[in-house]
Order: structure tokens, then sequence, then C-alpha cells
């Protein structure tokens, strides 16, 4: 769990948005893709790479993984989150609908 002083200070590093910590659904779905093989992290595609927690940028389109309790606030660790088919997405779509084990994901500065 991240401390909600730290969560206050932290911000994307490129854009400097705020972050919020990322719905459950949502780190179990990147979890399920890295685990399955579909997802290739910067930390590997093992469960090395599986992540605790996330930190979802304000704007909804990429997660800071949350690895050991530490926030990962690095460009090239962020993991891109599709927007919903359908048009209009961020990471408050996600959170809402509690389903995003239907979107891929993403990772690094490409993404």
């Amino acid at each position: 769990m991240i401390h909600p002083e730290l969560l206050e200070i932290l911000c994307c590093p490129e854009t400097r948005q705020p972050v919020r910590v990322a719905p459950e659904a949502l780190v179990e779905s990147v979890n399920r893709a890295i685990r399955d093989g579909s997802l290739e992290t910067p930390a590997g595609g093992d469960s090395a790479g599986v992540l605790d927690g996330g930190l979802v940028r304000e704007d909804g389109k990429f997660l800071y993984p949350v690895r050991n309790g530490i926030p990962i606030m690095l460009i090239d660790e962020r993991i891109a989150i599709p927007a919903p088919e359908g048009g209009g997405g961020s990471a408050e779509n996600v959170e809402e609908d509690g389903d995003p084990g239907h979107h891929p994901v993403e990772t690094g500065p490409g993404a």
C-alpha cells in the first residue's frame, strides 16, 4: 500500500500529471497478461514481472508498476492502458466497468 502522503507528491515523470492507485481489476488483468506471456515487461515476461499494484496516470493512459511495495516511476517501465472498445477510454472507464481483462496492454516509451 502506498502511503497517502507519498501518493500526493508522486507524478508521471513525463507529463507531471498526478497518479492514483490503480483499480485491483486492472492490476489483475496486467498480471494475467504477464503470466500468460501476452505482455512482456522490462522486468521480464515471467512471474518476476508480476505487479503488487500500480499507479495510474491522471489521464488514464499509463500504469506505473508497484513491485515489492515500491512504485517504479520510470517511463521505460510504464504500461499502456488502451482505450476500451467503443472509444473515449481512461482508467476511470476500466474502474467503473470492472472488467479490464479484454483490453490488451503494452509497455515502454512507444506504447
